[in-house]
């Protein structure tokens, strides 16, 4: 649960959610995509698809260099957040905002909580200060899409 990301013992652990985390994020936009109708959300959803995307690869080279071996695929998380947008669309493009947005909602938690920790190491803080300014950005933009819907 995104909500226990950072109180794990130790700070890499953190890091490895995180990863996880974003792996699962990046299956839920994937599905997101494969099922919106308005091409302009799709491609924006692809942006912030890549975003979660880059956050894989920069936390991931961080927890090689602390000699641990970083996740490589979504965990049994992923199945929830993809049933999200599944069951969302049912109830169209708007449905499919609101489950990604629930899902931004756990990303944007997560990375506040793990910039929370005392262990935090330097060479981290602004990799995750980057990353939940990306998420901040992409909750925004789902937020204002579905006012305008």
């Amino acid at each position: 649960m995104p909500s226990l990301i950072g109180n794990e013992d130790s700070f890499v652990e953190t890091l490895i959610n995180l990863i996880e985390l974003d792996f699962d994020a990046t299956a839920a936009y994937a599905a997101a995509i494969k099922r919106i109708d308005d091409g302009g959300i799709g491609d924006r959803l692809g942006e912030f698809m890549s975003d979660h995307q880059r956050h894989i690869q920069e936390l991931s080279r961080i927890v090689r260099d602390l000699g641990r071996v970083p996740p490589t695929e979504a965990d049994f998380k992923a199945v929830l957040t993809q049933g999200k947008v599944i069951i969302g669309n049912i109830a169209g493009d708007k449905g499919i905002l609101l489950a990604m947005k629930s899902n931004e909602d756990d990303t944007n938690q997560a990375y506040r909580q793990a910039l929370q920790r005392s262990d935090i190491l330097p060479v981290a803080r602004p990799v995750l200060e980057r990353n939940l300014a990306d998420e901040h950005r992409h909750r925004v933009w789902i937020e204002e899409r579905l006012t305008r819907m």
